[in-house]
């Protein structure tokens, strides 16, 4: 008898390719003819680009074949209809790995670990990496390890290298640059594409450098944003998944707007990453859709 208290168990298609008719009816007639139990589908053809995307959740038990054979015979409709690299099947009986990169702010940190450790976020941080140690104590009180890479003037390379080795270990589904104050050289960016993900506030490129709520301050600016988006070797320009915004006024002081900043970060990449890790976000060029 099946434990009605577990999450029932679905594969999720992501899927692109160009536009034409009868697209929907292929997927669908694949699925029908395998005994597929379709209980989500979402559909959104780009006018601009003549590209069509659709995400298709289907009960695994539904299914004659587990998610690598779904995996084998669904490449045959990609191929049909010109996909090519531009889909994947994900099994939500395999548990998500995240890795956080920090420095020393630790508000979007202390955010994740409280929605994890609530069962908010169904994901397992594997560890947390730092260039500083101030999040070190937080981290292990939630028994995650925490490891310390410096990155000394003059080393950041081989400070990059060894970030890399220590992420790469868990084979994470998603890196997050949790106000990461380090820039990830091209080479990660690379590697790690569709899966490492920033948060930054929105003042850029209006307001560039240091201090950058005084220089908005001063502005009177009325919205403090963020933006949640896919790391690319273009700094801060990568594709977007979520931004969202909180209003200020005249009224507030330039540590209210930054505690208004660090408020809406916070939830901004919450629900990036939540979106990510459901399988809800396609990327196509420097465009995401997010179903």
């Amino acid at each position: 008898m099946r434990d009605v208290t577990a999450p029932e168990r679905r594969y999720v298609i992501t899927f692109g390719c160009p536009d034409r008719t009868g697209i929907i009816a292929r997927i669908s007639g694949f699925l029908a003819e395998h005994g597929g139990w379709i209980v989500e589908a979402a559909y959104h053809t780009d006018p601009d680009t003549g590209w069509f995307f659709t995400r298709q959740v289907v009960r695994a038990d539904s299914l004659p074949f587990d998610a690598a054979g779904l995996r084998a015979r669904f490449g045959e409709v990609a191929a049909d209809l010109s996909a090519e690299s531009n889909w994947q099947v994900s099994d939500t009986g395999e548990r998500r790995r995240a890795v956080v990169l920090v420095s020393k702010a630790g508000h979007c940190l202390y955010d994740l670990l409280g929605r994890v450790a609530s069962g908010e976020l169904d994901v397992d941080i594997a560890a947390v990496i730092g260039n500083h140690e101030s999040l070190a104590d937080i981290t292990r009180a939630h028994g995650i390890p925490f490891h310390h890479v410096p990155f000394p003037a003059g080393g950041k390379e081989e400070a990059f290298e060894q970030v890399r080795k220590l992420v790469d270990e868990h084979d994470p589904h998603a890196v997050v640059l949790a106000r990461f104050m380090q820039i990830l050289p091209a080479d990660l960016c690379r590697d790690w594409a569709g899966r490492a993900i920033n948060i930054h506030h929105s003042f850029l490129p209006s307001f560039i450098g240091a201090k950058p709520y005084h220089q908005a301050h001063t502005r009177g600016v009325k919205l403090v944003g963020a933006t949640c988006h896919y790391v690319t070797a273009d700094l801060d320009a990568g594709p977007i998944i979520e931004q969202d915004v909180i209003r200020v006024d005249h009224g507030d002081s330039v540590d209210d707007m930054v505690r208004k900043g660090r408020d809406i970060e916070k939830v901004t990449l919450a629900r990036g990453l939540r979106w990510h890790l459901e399988n809800r976000v396609l990327v196509h060029g420097n465009r995401t859709v997010v179903f």
